[in-house]
């Protein structure tokens, strides 16, 4: 996911798509702690997106007070 693609959503479409990505960074870890992780770039790809959500989202917080 491009930091376009994020600040062209809206907040409530950046919440669920947080939720998401944590539900999905969660059974990354799981099956990474079972031996079960096949695509270990996954996981650095979850978290990045996670932290630009979280920083548009912070910037749009900032920008509305």
């Amino acid at each position: 996911m491009k930091a376009d693609d994020v600040r062209a959503m809206s907040n409530d479409e950046l919440t669920e798509q947080l939720d998401v990505f944590r539900k999905e960074i969660f059974n990354l870890r799981f099956q990474r702690a079972n031996g079960q992780l096949e695509n270990t770039a996954r996981v650095r790809q979850v978290r990045r997106d996670i932290a630009r959500i979280n920083t548009v989202l912070g910037e749009r917080h900032r920008k509305a007070s």
